[in-house]
């Protein structure tokens, strides 16, 4: 039977958890993932795990937090005065919204507090600072 190898383009089927056990993704059995390995698209340590399966192979995986969305920074929290807030959007936490940077490449930003006076946007991804687990099935090499 065929094993996967760089550069292959493959199904897979995952469920990514966290220490807890919560789910924060995962594929539908109606719909695998598709994707290319070594074209980037993923969580590296995803890619290199699914190098070597065979069809109908499962496994399971875990990524430190700095091999996957990176550890939490504390600079990438920014709290804006309230005024210079856009007048069109009440802030809520856990809002999302997206910025342009000085470079012209938007950045995704979550409200994580609103004051009187101020507020904090934080641009960590949602995952940055947590391990992952995924249990991972090869559907298919195309």
């Amino acid at each position: 039977m065929a094993q996967s190898k760089q550069g292959d383009t493959v199904q897979v089927h995952y469920r990514g958890t966290l220490k807890d056990g919560s789910i924060f993704d995962q594929s539908s059995e109606g719909n695998p993932l598709e994707f290319t390995i070594g074209s980037g698209m993923l969580i590296p340590d995803f890619e290199a795990a699914v190098v070597g399966m065979q069809q109908g192979e499962e496994k399971t995986i875990n990524v430190e937090a700095a091999n996957a969305y990176g550890v939490y920074r504390e600079d990438m929290i920014i709290e804006v005065p309230r005024a210079e807030f856009p007048d069109h959007i009440t802030p809520q936490v856990g809002q999302q919204l997206q910025l342009t940077q000085q470079d012209g490449h938007p950045l995704v930003v979550t409200i994580s507090e609103v004051t009187d006076s101020s507020v904090t946007l934080d641009a960590n991804h949602a995952l940055a600072g947590k391990d992952l687990t995924f249990d991972i099935t090869l559907v298919n090499i195309l």
